[in-house]
């Protein structure tokens, strides 16, 4: 049995600038225990397919399954085995992170022993034990954004949704949750994972699709969307070079320091030399997932839409 099967799913919105197309005819097979990441920017339609596959909102045409059942007729069964946490989610601010945790598993109606065990457990896992019973109001913003996580992944359900989950955190506290999603997954759950940080998916994920304008560009692995570019090396200038004298030496795309070029190793001496005699700063690099976005959408994934749905 497959973890994730939609077929055909499309959403449409109307408001005041008129009809929006968030998803397009969405076909995705997640299979039972992958760990799978979902990439696009802001407005390609990731929020939209999560809120539909978690029974939270109904897709105007198209199915969604979940081991077998069918989302939109029987929600109240797929609410039991699926835990969520959205990315416009707040905590309580006068509660703890171990009360969040602890309550949350009460209410999913774990026992109150095995709540506290398992809040020792996913606490201690996320780096959070010192700070357990801190008001989330006088906590940062990673540190609220952990206790979120941490509430979920304590539930240990079937199917975790986990929409930008390490947003705001800093690096180490990153990885310290990626590991516990790792171990969510080793323990059974299928974890889809939506992230801006392509290192994170690139890290995590055994499989990922990529959207774009409500449609999916790809899905497979992470290795056989890199080998689709067609370049060797990332070089990335900060100013001091147009995109027309680049573009000679391969693929020139603006982002937010300046211009990437992706291109052959045979020219990056020249090329480092020529920024050095500028006085330029750049930065060499292999192909990475990043890139190989950038090259299926031909946008960076920071690059946001703003007359696109979610």
């Amino acid at each position: 049995m497959e973890g994730l099967v939609a077929r055909g799913v499309s959403k449409t919105y109307r408001g005041q600038r008129g009809t929006v197309r968030a998803l397009d005819n969405v076909d995705m097979t997640i299979a039972k225990g992958r760990l799978f990441g979902f990439l696009g920017r802001n407005g390609a339609g990731k929020t939209t397919f999560i809120k539909i596959s978690s029974a939270l909102l109904m897709p105007t045409s198209g199915t969604v399954e979940l081991f077998g059942l069918d989302v939109v007729r029987r929600a109240g069964e797929i609410r039991e085995q699926i835990a969520i946490v959205p990315q416009e989610a707040k905590p309580f601010y006068h509660l703890t992170p171990r009360e969040h945790v602890q309550e949350y598993l009460r209410v999913r109606g774990v026992s109150p022993e095995a709540a506290k065990n398992r809040a020792d457990e996913v606490l201690t896992a996320m780096g959070l034990q010192a700070y357990q019973s801190m008001p989330a109001m006088i906590l940062s913003g990673g540190l609220q954004q952990r206790t979120l996580v941490a509430m979920v992944l304590a539930t240990e359900a079937p199917f975790l949704f986990l929409d930008e989950p390490t947003l705001g955190m800093d690096p180490f506290a990153r990885r310290q949750v990626w590991e516990v999603i790792r171990q969510a997954a080793r323990k059974g759950s299928t974890v889809l994972l939506t992230t801006h940080y392509l290192d994170e998916a690139e890290q995590l994920a055994e499989e990922l699709a990529v959207i774009e304008g409500g449609h999916v560009l790809y899905q497979g692995s992470a290795e056989a969307l890199k080998s689709k570019v067609r370049r060797e090396v990332r070089i990335q200038f900060s100013g001091g070079f147009t995109a027309q004298e680049l573009g000679r030496y391969g693929d020139v795309y603006p982002d937010r320091a300046g211009l990437t070029l992706l291109t052959t190793r045979n020219v990056v001496e020249e090329l480092t030399q020529r920024a050095l005699e500028r006085r330029v700063p750049v930065n060499v690099g292999p192909v990475t997932l990043e890139e190989a976005f950038l090259t299926l959408v031909g946008r960076a994934i920071e690059d946001e839409d703003p007359e696109a749905a979610t």
